[in-house]
Formats: C-alpha cells, sequence, structure tokens
C-alpha cells in the first residue's frame, strides 16, 4: 500500500521553504505520496491570536541566521526576500488551481524557488504567477480564471479549515496518519515513521 503524506504549506513560511526541499527525496526513498494542503497560514495565526513579527527582535534576528545556517548546511540558494512578509492567497488558490492540470507541484516549486531564492517580492500577483503558469505551459487566462472561481476559492477556505480542525497551528505541518510534525527539522522523526510503514 502506497504511503501517504499530508503536506500543510503556505508560500510565506521560512520553514516551509526548506521542509519542500527536504521531504521530496524522502518522499521518493520511501515511495510515499505527497498530497498538498495549500491553507492560509494567517488565518490559521489568527485563530490562535499568534503576531510573527511582534516576537522579540533580538528572537527574529536568531531565526534569519538559522535560516542561513540551513541554508548552508543543505547547500540551498535561499535567501530573505525584500519584501516579508507578503500576501499569499492567489498563490495558494494557483496550486489549487493547477490540479486541473497535473501541475500542483511543479508550481508550489516554482514559487518558492521565485520568492525564496530568486527574490520575486511580486510573487502573489497574478501578472507574476500567469508567467508561472505559462512556463508550464498552461495558458495564463485560463489559469487565473480557474484561480478565481468558486470552486477553487472554496476549496482554498475548505483547506484552511481543514488543518485547523486537525490540529494544524503552522508551517509546514506533515501528517502521516494521525501524527502531527511541525517545522522543518522533524525530518528524521518523519523517515523512522516512514520507514516503519514498511
Amino acid at each position: 500500500m502506497t504511503k501517504s503524506i499530508d503536506f500543510y504549506w503556505d508560500l510565506g513560511s521560512t520553514n516551509t521553504y526548506f521542509a519542500l526541499k527536504l521531504i521530496l527525496p524522502l518522499a521518493a526513498r520511501y515511495d510515499a505520496q505527497i498530497n498538498w494542503h495549500a491553507f492560509n497560514l494567517g488565518h490559521v495565526f489568527q485563530s490562535n491570536r499568534y503576531v510573527l513579527m511582534d516576537e522579540p527582535k533580538a528572537k527574529l534576528r536568531n531565526r534569519r541566521d538559522d535560516l542561513m545556517r540551513w541554508a548552508k548546511r543543505y547547500d540551498l540558494p535561499f535567501r530573505m526576500p525584500d519584501q516579508f512578509p507578503i500576501k499569499t492567497s492567489r498563490a495558494l488558490k494557483g496550486a489549487i488551481a493547477m490540479r486541473q492540470w497535473g501541475l500542483e507541484q511543479a508550481f508550489i516549486e516554482a514559487i518558492f524557488s521565485a520568492y525564496w531564492e530568486q527574490n520575486i517580492g511580486t510573487i502573489g500577483e497574478y501578472s507574476v504567477l500567469r508567467g508561472i503558469a505559462e512556463d508550464l505551459g498552461v495558458d495564463p487566462i485560463a489559469f487565473e480564471v480557474a484561480c478565481e472561481s468558486q470552486v477553487v476559492r472554496e476549496a482554498l477556505i475548505e483547506s484552511s479549515d481543514s488543518a485547523l480542525a486537525r490540529g494544524v497551528f503552522g508551517a509546514p505541518s506533515i501528517m502521516i496518519d494521525d501524527t502531527l510534525y511541525w517545522g522543518k527539522d522533524r525530518m528524521e522523526f518523519v523517515e523512522a515513521q516512514l520507514a516503519a510503514a514498511g
């Protein structure tokens, strides 16, 4: 039986960038299927009355230093974008819309690269997202229409509400069966559960 990983993500999450890079080879190694769950992290933060930028400045500085250590450790071209944070709802809807073309994962990888590697701070705008869709072989107008469809809008709302209902409180959140792993630094536990599943 194929192993299944539920991956809850938001483009605005630094830790999701690293988790994305690390979960893909793990899934391939253990022949696991990743179910991608775009969700509105801002909505989850509001539900928990959490404001990231209200954290102590010393903690925010250390967080940035730690991210660069992770980039160096895994030889990734990560950089903090000049525009942070950004609104991500259009990008999230874009990923959901791309399911109909079978390009959800490719789109996710492309937008994370654009924002966290190429410093494209306008990644949340359709002017940029249409170009990514076109690069993936999808008509950009059809893509935007799909993004703004009621079906996709409702899918994002449902995904965000479902994340909260399952106990997701941050991004990335990785669920295998009913076990939740939060953050980029839980991969050894994720791997152990995948290995134990045979």
